[in-house]
């Protein structure tokens, strides 16, 4: 019985390849996997095999032949086209969190997720997610009470762009709520003006080593509700990734993001 009950178990089990698993995010991965009853790193991608990983490294994607259900993409733009590729090929499904994609790389996403499943998010955490959905009913309640929209957001001293892609990307959920009729607000130093109503304030907070803090205002009459989220580490990213490589494992061609791994979720 022990026996049938451990094959169910490994047959079960998730079987993740790590494209960028020498990384920061791909080690961090690597160690949320290690924790997980419920999923295996069977193989990582990478330049080099610096040997302090338990599961083989590749550096070229094509000699992988390690059977695998999820692909965890967390590396750089270079080669993401012989990584759909090769998940096309294998029928691989793959959770893409590599940013900075060109538009010609982004079309290629777009074709490979009608052969494969592809999971693509702006953010991977499933707190800011989840906060997405909650964002689109309190802006339909609450925009057309009256209230004013502001978004203030906090990241560490060396990130580059701003406002930050989760900004725009909270923003966006709220803006297709109310029909995308809000104008986004970077800086109100250069007029002198009321307050427009349809219009969402996003201001950007850089300094020390603030991981990420998003807060969402809603400023009515009276009263004020704040939506917040904050990351304390890269870690929630990569618990993001792993739940969306569960979600995604053994699922048929398509362009999922993690919304559907909360409406998966909640169901």
């Amino acid at each position: 019985m022990r026996e049938e009950s451990y094959e169910r178990e490994v047959l079960n089990m998730v079987r993740i390849i790590m494209r960028g698993c020498n990384g920061k995010m791909g080690q961090s991965i690597s160690n949320i996997v290690a924790a997980d009853p419920d999923a295996e790193m069977v193989a990582g991608i990478d330049i080099r095999d610096d040997g302090r990983n338990p599961y083989p490294v590749f550096a070229n994607i094509r000699d992988c032949n390690l059977q695998a259900d999820c692909l965890i993409d967390f590396s750089s733009p270079k080669g993401v086209e012989d990584m759909l590729d090769y998940c096309v090929e294998k029928n691989l499904p793959c959770v893409l969190c590599t940013t900075g994609l060109s538009q010609d790389q982004l079309a290629k996403v777009e074709e490979a997720s009608k052969k494969v499943a592809i999971l693509k998010s702006a953010n991977m955490s499933m707190g800011i997610n989840l906060l997405l959905k909650m964002l689109k009913e309190a802006a339909g309640v609450l925009a057309p009470a009256g209230f004013d929209i502001e978004i203030v957001e906090k990241h560490h001293n060396l990130k580059l762009d701003a406002p930050s892609g989760t900004a725009l990307a909270l923003a966006d959920s709220i803006n297709e709520e109310l029909g995308n009729e809000y104008e986004y607000v970077y800086d109100r130093s250069g007029r002198r003006m009321k307050r427009p109503v349809k219009e969402i304030g996003i201001s950007a907070v850089r300094g020390g080593t603030i991981v990420g803090d998003h807060d969402v205002i809603f400023a009515g009459e009276d009263e004020v509700i704040t939506f917040s989220h904050t990351a304390y580490s890269k870690a929630v990213f990569g618990k993001g990734a792993v739940q969306a490589a569960k979600f995604l494992a053994g699922k048929g061609p398509g362009y999922y993001n993690m919304g559907d791994v909360i409406d998966a979720s909640l169901s």
